[in-house]
């Protein structure tokens, strides 16, 4: 590091793509100077040289290119660059919106103070005007595309116009009216022939929990009478604008918590940073025997203006990725959106203004001749308002900024299940993937490349390239994963594997993104993200039961981990025995190649017990069940050494785990919960290794398994024979 003041540092995230063509996502070490920022592999100590630098004066810009999905992961990217070498540039990315923003504000007061360091001597920088390519005239900061350098810059301006904190990206398509604007008369006049009526009129129309609910006034001519009036609910949420503004734009189960118009939502296609396709289905509650079911394509706009607030606008549109859906009603929104605006605090907790507004045709045979129909609904979307409002005020701790959430990308679920067949097809039964499976596959997030020794400096601005290499690469790491995959069909258990949705007495693979671990910065921020891939493969699952508890099951002639260890594979095997008039063991067979030397896996595998009882985790879940087991069992990690005995046998080419649930009263009392209602539940659980330091980070599942509505009398007596 040199020698100047440091005027920022810490973490963020590094993305894009190698000479090579594979594409990476890792953390650098990031630091702000008064004239230069530069980014290094780890956190600079003495004179380290930095991977990349770049020289900060007042021709720089910081470029807002808004949300991108990369390698599984939701980032907020900023590219900080020099108007007059355009091409040397360094992009960073933030998990989190407000990390983004606090550097953002750091490195364009950097880039102030060089300009007005540079004006008192006399000389000129360039505007800061941003054309946003909209024809309204609204002042935004670049966007994705106008990262071409296209935007006009006027030379002889010596008026400044700093509004780098608004992010509007292309600002929104033409289709999309952004009623949060508030035109004057003569600007409304002049755009009159783009609106189809003014909102400028509204009428209260009721209260209701806590909201202010508003009509428009005028008529509807131009649109089908079917179509409601522009409705908007107004409500105040105890929450921060990047808070509320996160949680919006989530489309996962999270939504269910505070939206009771959601039922389920995916990514049809990315536009930019800014705007994205939307696949959504409405959860309503109206006569839901007789009504069919509704849902959504439209397109979703959001921007970020000068004063911090947020602003979010959808519109319905046609995609050639998301025609009519079997079973539902392509309803048709007008026009909607959020509009969110900070207040101030009140008793040391930040106060948000939220207003959501939706003009929608629910479209329907009904819907015209049944005026209830359509306002209920709409009162039932809008009341989303309320549920943002109770689900902050229901804590009194703010938590960590929490990570972007990524969506269900739809256009790829055809992808995912030609894999899922042609990785299955290696297998002695063949089944197609269930709807379940599908969108599993779909959330597959790769873990980070954290210790890459590429040469960052040759990758140019290659991180912008099109999302089309982006499927190359994820195709070629399939091929790879195809390539190294163990023949599954040489292992056998008395379980059988059914990968139906409603198969009973059985076990499949549970996708390792349904559980969370330690991300690599969990240290800093305790942040965790999506397992991702396992490092064993679930071979085989056996459900015996005897007079007496079962020990050192592995030794079974026949069995997975003595098949295995004939090929020279290595396994890990975990017995959980399970206590009572009549024992119980479930032994699940983890298969792989070989364990990593010197990996955190090889560790614990031939580490002591001490070790081991303080690293062995176990995720469980109910994803199907009584609410009362579900709840009772809950998806909190635990650490099994230290909460039930563990008793490890460590053979040639294995190692046994034989966990005996009966030795804690707690554990006994909520599996005896378990076992009691077996055959209602469907349960998953993750098998991994906890990560404490960051050169263990992140967290890797050593497997997963889901086992559906087990039978006791399908346990079978295993004949236990010494190994000669």
């Amino acid at each position: 590091m040199s020698n100047s003041k440091v005027v920022y540092e810490g973490w963020m995230v590094r993305y894009g793509r190698r000479k090579i063509g594979r594409s990476f996502i890792h953390m650098r070490y990031f630091v702000l100077e008064s004239r230069l920022l530069a980014y290094y592999k780890k956190k600079p100590q003495d004179n380290v040289v930095p991977t990349k630098t770049l020289l900060i004066d007042g021709n720089c810009r910081v470029e807002d290119r808004g949300l991108k999905t990369h390698h599984g992961h939701m980032v907020y990217v900023l590219s900080v660059y020099n108007k007059k070498e355009k091409y040397n540039r360094i992009t960073m990315a933030a998990f989190n919106i407000q990390e983004a923003l606090i550097w953002k504000e750091k490195i364009e007061s950097v880039i102030d103070q060089h300009q007005e360091s540079q004006a008192s001597n006399g000389n000129k920088y360039l505007s800061f005007e941003y054309k946003s390519g909209v024809d309204n005239g609204r002042n935004a900061s670049s966007s994705e595309h106008d990262s071409q350098f296209s935007a006009a810059e006027d030379e002889d301006d010596s008026h400044r116009s700093l509004l780098r904190r608004t992010t509007i990206g292309n600002g929104p398509p033409e289709s999309v009216f952004d009623w949060t604007k508030e035109f004057d008369s003569d600007l409304a006049n002049q755009n009159s022939n783009n609106q189809a009526f003014s909102r400028k009129y509204w009428r209260l129309l009721q209260c209701q929990n806590g909201l202010r609910i508003f009509e428009e006034l005028d008529e509807v001519d131009l649109l089908p009478k079917s179509c409601s009036r522009a409705m908007k609910a107004v409500g105040v949420v105890e929450a921060t604008c990047e808070e509320i503004f996160e949680l919006i734009m989530s489309m996962d189960t999270t939504r269910c918590e505070w939206d009771c118009s959601f039922q389920y939502g995916s990514l049809v296609e990315e536009v930019d940073g800014h705007t994205a396709i939307l696949y959504h289905r409405l959860q309503l509650d109206w006569f839901p025997l007789f009504v069919w079911p509704r849902d959504l394509c439209y397109v979703r706009y959001w921007r970020r203006n000068d004063d911090g607030s947020y602003v979010v606008l959808f519109r319905s549109r046609e995609h050639e990725n998301c025609g009519p859906q079997p079973g539902f009603v392509r309803a048709h929104i007008e026009s909607g959106g959020y509009n969110i605006s900070s207040l101030k605090p009140h008793n040391g907790r930040p106060r948000t203004q939220v207003q959501h507004l939706m003009q929608i045709d629910l479209k329907g045979w009904g819907v015209g001749y049944v005026s209830s129909f359509q306002q209920h609904c709409l009162l039932q979307m809008l009341n989303s308002v309320s549920g943002l409002r109770e689900y902050f005020s229901q804590t009194d701790e703010r938590p960590v900024a929490p990570r972007i959430p990524v969506m269900v990308n739809m256009t790829s679920v055809s992808s995912s299940s030609k894999r899922s067949k042609k990785l299955q097809s290696s297998t002695a039964h063949h089944r197609s993937p269930s709807l379940d499976q599908i969108h599993a596959a779909n959330r597959n997030a790769h873990l980070m490349d954290e210790y890459s020794d590429e040469d960052e400096d040759l990758q140019a601005d290659q991180e912008a390239m099109a999302s089309a290499l982006e499927v190359e690469d994820k195709r070629t790491g399939y091929e790879e994963d195809s390539a190294d995959q163990i023949d599954l069909s040489i292992f056998s258990g008395n379980l059988r594997r059914d990968d139906h949705d409603k198969a009973r007495n059985c076990w499949t693979l549970s996708e390792g993104n349904n559980f969370r671990v330690r991300s690599k910065r969990f240290c800093f921020d305790k942040s965790k993200i999506p397992a991702g891939k396992h490092l064993m493969d679930l071979v085989a699952v056996d459900w015996f039961k005897d007079t007496k508890r079962m020990d050192h099951v592995a030794r079974r002639s026949g069995c997975a981990a003595q098949v295995a260890s004939d090929r020279g594979l290595f396994s890990i095997v975990f017995n959980l025995q399970v206590p009572g008039s009549t024992h119980y063991s479930m032994v699940f067979y983890f298969v792989a190649k070989e364990v990593v030397p010197g990996s955190l896996l090889q560790r614990f595998v031939d580490g002591d017990d001490e070790f081991r009882n303080s690293r062995l985790k176990l995720i469980p879940s109910v994803p199907k069940g009584s609410w009362i087991v579900r709840q009772s069992v809950g998806s909190t990690p635990c650490l099994l050494g230290k909460a039930v005995d563990c008793n490890y046998i460590r053979g040639p080419k294995y190692l046994e785990v034989d966990v005996d649930i009966g030795s804690s009263t707690v554990a006994n009392g909520v599996l005896g919960l378990v076992i009691g209602v077996i055959t209602t539940l469907v349960v998953d659980m993750a098998f991994l290794v906890q990560a404490n330091s960051t050169d263990e980070l992140p967290e890797r599942l050593i497997g997963a398994v889901r086992v559906s509505h087990i039978e006791l009398s399908s346990a079978i007596v295993p004949v236990l024979e010494e190994i000669q």
